[in-house]
């Protein structure tokens, strides 16, 4: 099997891959249309409703922090994720029929959307450090690659199909739709093969967040990856709010609305699939992808028409995903297992939690300003976060490399600093092979 899909040699993995293209498809769906009710059927086109219903949604795992990564690394993920797929399903037929009988209004509106954020917060850590239950250490940077793969194949079908489905049978049964496949989900988690899963440490001390926090913040390589994942996210991931508008602005419907996320998905899928490839996530990656995301947002906001507008998306697509799977699959094989559920959590708080403190201030610039001011917005915190990025690679020594220990400093040789060496991720198993000092060599060559 290909580099590039080794994670599937491992049938647990195949089984949960599937039900998880299917439920994501179906998850897509329901966003478009979500958010194209809230802009155009409880609201007369207003963009600031739209962020506010977004930072209720994302705004959750963000507040629940604490709790939602206590709980991923406490209790059996597979039973959680059983008990919160459950949960969106019943919501999702609510909202649906909500919809269908004419009843929906705001305010029930954005009271579903944060109690879909609250599922999501215990949903999120508790998926994400799944992956590493099912596959081994040293293929879990493909596996979470792979797993970016599926959401944005999903993103490329999802949305397009949502689109069309609002114009022929309406908003209301996008939602009943999306319930059915949450089942796919389900139905994968049942059959897994529980012996194969991972044994893996649990913690039951009173750490918390405070020991995923002190883990975070005592590395300056994860600080950066969170600084940057936070800039991106609250400014630069506001798609639904920069598409849907500009959609509007280029008088396209529903339909348009849609197929511009799928647009956006090619290059999405595009980026998972290299980063795939790649044998381990780095940082350095990271900070250009970001970089590259300020560059693409700058030209999609210039663009005149329709057509060239997408064309823009597929850069934004590969820039953002190249730079979201590769955090997450550097923050996954760095982190000491016994934390990786609260550190996760700390990821996804960062992701979704800066929903609430970028996507309104979004929605206000594209009411105030135009949808091209709010998404130059989002390329300057682009530009900024790679910047971040550069100055940290710049002091630490992180650019001048020793190709045989690619990450290895170039500092004074008398000095121990802590590094992290060219090892397999498999070698990555708790903090202290993070973080030993070691005495470098001197080099006679720059």
């Amino acid at each position: 099997m290909s580099s590039m899909f080794r994670s599937f040699a491992n049938i647990n993995y195949r089984i949960w891959f599937a039900g998880a293209l299917v439920s994501n498809v179906g998850g897509w769906m329901q966003a478009t249309a979500q958010d194209w009710v809230v802009l155009t059927e409880l609201t007369d086109n207003d963009a600031t409703a739209m962020g506010v219903t977004m930072a209720l949604q994302f705004g959750p795992p963000l507040v629940l922090v604490s709790l939602t990564g206590y709980v991923a690394d406490r209790f059996d993920r597979r039973r959680i994720l059983f008990a919160t797929q459950g949960a969106l399903l019943l919501l999702a037929i609510a909202v649906g029929s909500l919809l269908l009988s004419g009843v929906m209004t705001l305010p029930l509106m954005l009271c579903f959307a944060a109690a879909f954020g609250v599922v999501n917060a215990f949903d999120a850590p508790a998926r994400q450090a799944f992956v590493s239950d099912m596959v081994s250490a040293s293929d879990t940077s493909n596996a979470v690659a792979l797993n970016s793969a599926s959401f944005n194949l999903a993103r490329m079908i999802g949305p397009a199909v949502g689109g069309l489905l609002i114009v022929a049978i309406g908003s209301g049964w996008v939602f009943i739709v999306n319930a059915a496949t949450f089942l796919a989900m389900i139905v994968a988690l049942f059959l897994l093969h529980a012996q194969l899963l991972a044994k893996r440490p649990k913690n039951r001390g009173r750490g918390g967040l405070a020991a995923g926090f002190r883990y975070v913040w005592g590395r300056s390589d994860l600080r950066v990856v969170f600084v940057t994942v936070f800039l991106i996210g609250a400014f630069g991931m506001n798609f639904p709010i920069f598409a849907s508008t500009m959609a509007i602005e280029f008088g396209a419907g529903a339909d348009g609305y849609g197929v511009l996320s799928s647009i956006l998905a090619i290059g999405s899928l595009a980026g998972a699939l290299l980063a795939a490839r790649r044998d381990r996530a780095r940082v350095r990656v990271v900070v250009f992808a970001a970089g590259g995301f300020g560059v693409a947002a700058f030209l999609s906001s210039a663009m005149p028409s329709y057509a060239l507008y997408g064309v823009t998306l597929v850069l934004i697509g590969f820039t953002t995903v190249t730079l979201l799977t590769t955090a997450n699959g550097y923050v996954q094989i760095t982190t000491d297992p016994a934390l990786r559920g609260r550190v996760l959590a700390l990821y996804m708080a960062v992701i979704m939690g800066s929903t609430p403190v970028g996507a309104p201030i979004a929605g206000w610039v594209a009411d105030a300003f135009g949808p091209r001011a709010a998404i130059m917005l989002g390329g300057a915190a682009g530009l900024i976060a790679c910047a971040i990025g550069a100055v940290w690679m710049l002091t630490s020594g992180r650019v001048h490399r020793d190709e045989r220990r690619r990450f290895a400093l170039t500092l004074d040789e008398t000095r121990p600093v802590s590094v992290i060496n060219e090892r397999s991720p498999a070698e990555f198993s708790d903090e202290a092979a993070i973080t030993t000092p070691i005495r470098l060599p001197r080099r006679d060559t720059p």
